[in-house]
């Protein structure tokens, strides 16, 4: 492998990150997964050659999806999460003790397990934590079937490429608010507005024909080159 990762994801535009030494590289039954470690950023994860977050500063991004809604609702009990197969997302949602059960819903289960082994540094024991409900599906069938009502549901993709994709359409956010409780909290993962300014503008588009309150946050996470991160709101 070239000594240097190199990120295409913006048209016109690339980033190269050095890699110090390889951890893994292989296939999984959805998507391409490398971890390797980089002296400025530690552990970098990328899928389909698209940096998902590193060791540095992934508690910017899963603290800043988190924390906010959960404590904007002020009386969580049951949260759902959609991808977020790393597990910081899940760590930091059991953080909140008031916290009685979590719905992960993972379209790859090889990411799981491949986090189990070798992400540690952002899971810890999370998917050991007996209130966690792991469930193996895509997102948008679990949001169109589920009985379940969540006081917030957490939506930690991948950017809109490859199995994600679906994720950012009008579908899943009709069946995420189908599964909402009464007054419960969606948010979203919505990229780098700088770089990605029309994925943020149809994902509000979306949500405000289904939602009284929509809008957006942002939180700066320095591996995610363009400036904030952006966060839907609903």
């Amino acid at each position: 492998m070239d000594d240097w990762f190199e990120e295409k994801l913006y048209p016109g535009y690339r980033t190269k990150m050095k890699i110090d030494k390889v951890l893994y590289e292989g296939d999984s039954e959805h998507q391409k997964l490398l971890l390797f470690e980089n002296a400025l950023y530690g552990r970098v994860l990328a899928l389909n050659d698209i940096v998902q977050t590193t060791e540095r500063d992934e508690y910017i991004y899963h603290e800043m999806l988190t924390h906010p809604p959960i404590l904007a609702h002020g009386a969580v009990r049951k949260v759902l999460i959609i991808g977020g197969g790393d597990g910081g997302m899940l760590e930091e949602v059991l953080k909140h003790r008031g916290v009685t059960k979590v719905t992960m819903v993972e379209i790859d289960a090889d990411v799981v397990q491949f986090s189990k082994e070798h992400l540690r540094f952002i899971c810890n024991d999370a998917f050991e934590d007996p209130r966690l409900d792991l469930v193996i599906a895509d997102g948008v069938d679990f949001v169109e079937k589920t009985d379940e009502r969540y006081d917030v549901i957490i939506v930690d993709s991948s950017d809109p490429v490859g199995p994600a994709e679906v994720l950012f359409t009008q579908r899943f956010y009709t069946g995420a608010k189908r599964c909402l409780a009464q007054g419960g909290v969606l948010v979203t993962q919505n990229g780098v507005p700088f770089h990605q300014s029309e994925e943020l503008a149809q994902t509000i588009a979306c949500l405000r024909r289904l939602f009284r309150d929509t809008s957006c946050y942002v939180a700066p996470v320095p591996i995610y080159i363009g400036g904030l991160m952006a966060f839907g709101w609903a």
